[in-house]
């Protein structure tokens, strides 16, 4: 066996998509997308006598100019059957000597794997990883095992929810993939509005454009549009790999949520994961406890009351893992994270003080998208 960089993108996709532990942000297309938020991506991989693929990372080089450095980071890698495997060793070292070659201070996974897998965790510190607190890829989510007929499916989501389907229906409301630039800037506009009421960043419109770009080749990536009255009024992102689809951006008007676009929106979006062989649909992030009323003071409450409507369960990832190749830079680097976490709680401290002093609010709408 042996390490290199693969450059031929349909072994690495198939080798990717076939695995347990395979995931979009590990495909070669999310390596060519980092490149654009400023990350360097490499995809490394081991391969046997025959040239086949037994192991691949992509690998992005995240840079820290507080530090005056770079780290490389493995969003949900690597992608390996067997951790324990002779393969492991020959891309752990293949990365160590290009971690030499960049200035990367240490390595970060953060594999696609349950929590309490110890098969992983053992293999991880056996190998000097150390555990972070730190996850740069939220680690709790809902999924939905898609796998039933849609009769079934329907059937085990909250009455409401299946109310709301046929409500989105009744009041006219349809749903039909987007095409072209003028449905991107619909999308654009809607999201910008969703960031602006619900305070979350947003990439530029050019970015969602390279996203269309690089997955919508091999049928992996659909933009779902609600319209009410001939005006697009709530959008969904989709992108699908093996059998996973993945609900990975929503966006939606505040006028316009009374005839409940969101609901249909995915329920389309099943269907449209369902008719292309997709097992699961995962709708990402949730709160990181399940436990009221702890829960509900998680700014994802909202979107996880909505997306657990539709049935299904929580999974939780394990934690992200680290491997220092310069101690003096990885113990700095864990001390910002100290103070930055001290600095966060403090605030937060500070702004539940001030909610107790001021007069109590009514509640917010959750947030669907």
């Amino acid at each position: 066996m042996e390490a290199r960089f693969i450059t031929d993108r349909q072994q690495w996709n198939d080798f990717v998509e076939k695995s347990p532990y395979g995931n979009i942000t590990q495909s070669y297309e999310w390596g060519e997308l980092s490149k654009d938020v400023g990350s360097q991506a490499f995809h490394v991989g081991v391969v046997d006598d025959q040239g086949n693929l037994c192991a691949a990372m992509l690998l992005l080089l995240v840079k820290m100019p507080l530090l005056r450095s770079s780290f490389f980071y493995a969003p949900r890698g690597p992608v390996i059957d067997d951790p324990d495997s002779p393969a492991m060793n020959v891309l752990l070292n293949f990365v160590k000597s290009e971690a030499r070659k960049k200035g990367a201070f240490m390595l970060k996974l953060e594999p696609g794997v349950d929590a309490g897998d110890t098969t992983w965790t053992s293999a991880l510190t056996r190998r000097g990883f150390k555990p972070s607190n730190q996850f740069l890829h939220i680690r709790n989510e809902w999924i939905l095992d898609i796998r039933p007929d849609e009769k079934e499916i329907l059937a085990n989501m909250k009455e409401k929810w299946r109310y709301n389907i046929r409500l989105a229906s009744r009041k006219g409301v349809t749903v039909r993939e987007a095409k072209g630039r003028e449905d991107m800037e619909a999308f654009y506009s809607i999201l910008q509005e969703t960031s602006e009421r619900d305070q979350f960043y947003i990439h530029s419109i050019e970015h969602f454009e390279l996203v269309e770009k690089l997955f919508s080749e091999g049928d992996r990536y659909a933009m779902l549009i609600a319209e009410h009255e001939g005006k697009p009024i709530a959008a969904i992102v989709l992108m699908r790999m093996g059998k996973w689809c993945w609900y990975r951006y929503g966006a939606s008007l505040t006028k316009g949520r009374n005839v409940m676009p969101n609901h249909l929106l995915q329920w389309t979006g099943m269907q449209w994961a369902k008719a292309r062989g997709c097992e699961y649909y995962n709708f990402l992030g949730i709160p990181t406890t399940l436990e009221e009323p702890e829960a509900k003071k998680d700014p994802l409450w909202g979107v996880y009351t909505f997306k657990r409507g539709f049935n299904g369960f929580a999974r939780t990832a394990m934690p992200g893992y680290d491997l220092p190749y310069n101690p003096f830079l990885y113990q700095a680097y864990r001390r910002m994270l100290d103070f930055k976490k001290w600095r966060a709680a403090r605030q937060n401290h500070k702004e539940e003080a001030e909610q107790e002093k001021a007069p109590e609010q009514p509640p917010k709408t959750p947030t669907h998208a």
